[in-house]
């Protein structure tokens, strides 16, 4: 949650809105379901982040309204780490690029400490216990510390935390290191949370019971959610949307509503319309995989 930023001084334009359109659900049981009309709380619209004689990004463009969670797939290399940067105000996008946060035009800079975001790696100290890791974004934000850990003492039980609270990370497994994680950056209390590949290290079984896990927490919450994921099945069971990227330079190839019911069951994975959803996906992805492999 300790980070550090820098403007570009580049000049932000006033963009055209972006195409993405809201989720549609089987029977319009969605959680997140959203209208057409709903002001989004994020928007980048022909984004572009060079690194040296290396462009990461080139007119990426995309559109997450309130209450959504969107997951993002791609090949390895696609921008999907650049993108969550320039979200989270860590990275300034290449001048001509345009983004707006909750209906007004800003620098990527303006959006730290406004956005809440989870890397990959749970980066729990290993000096704190549960608690006081829990509560560090509240802290470095100048909230009472009593107060704070107080108030995380109260979540512990929705986080299946209970009992866990004066253990420190190495007395943890990973799933419950990943809870702690996910429980700071809830507490953190912002309405865009970034989370990139928070499962992505959890063995197979635990990842999917986390997956459940996160669902329950984000139905109950409704906080606004971008989830970069490398398994296209994590990304239908997760996603109101899914968005493919191409091979670098990065963009969005395919954003593909998730017409699955929810709440979601374990089984919507063996359904026929799950399957149709990964084969749409896995072919998108394959392609662009295709072409990473044939730069290389």
């Amino acid at each position: 949650m300790i980070a550090t930023a820098w403007r570009s001084g580049a000049p932000v334009a006033e963009p055209v809105r972006a195409t993405a359109a809201p989720s549609a659900a089987a029977g319009g049981a969605a959680a997140a379901a959203t209208t057409g009309d709903e002001q989004p709380i994020i928007e980048l619209t022909s984004a572009s982040k060079t690194f040296g004689e290396t462009v990461a990004i080139d007119g990426l463009s995309l559109t997450i309204r309130p209450g959504e969670l969107v997951t993002v797939v791609g090949p390895s290399g696609c921008g999907k780490s650049t993108l969550f940067n320039i979200l989270a105000g860590l990275e300034e996008p290449d001048a001509g690029s345009a983004l707006r946060f909750e209906g007004r035009s800003c620098h990527a800079a303006e959006l730290l400490g406004r956005v809440a975001f989870m890397p990959q790696r749970d980066l729990l100290l290993p000096w704190r216990n549960v608690i006081d890791n829990a509560i560090l974004a509240l802290e470095i934000e100048g909230q009472n510390k009593k107060k704070a850990r107080a108030e995380a003492l109260k979540m512990l039980p929705e986080f299946g935390l209970s009992g866990f609270e004066t253990k420190y990370p190495n007395q943890l497994s990973g799933g419950m290191r990943q809870r702690v994680a996910l429980m700071r950056t809830f507490m953190f209390k912002r309405d865009l949370m970034l989370l990139d590949e928070p499962f992505g290290a959890l063995d197979a079984l635990t990842r999917t019971m986390m997956q459940r896990w996160l669902l329950d927490i984000w139905q109950k919450h409704r906080r606004t959610v971008l989830f970069i994921t490398h398994d296209v099945d994590e990304a239908l069971f997760l996603g109101d949307r899914v968005l493919v990227m191409t091979a670098r330079p990065g963009r969005v190839k395919l954003e593909q509503p998730v017409t699955l019911e929810r709440p979601r069951l374990p089984d919507v994975v063996t359904s026929a319309e799950f399957v149709r959803l990964k084969k749409v996906l896995l072919d998108a992805i394959e392609e662009e995989s295709m072409k990473s492999f044939q730069a290389a």
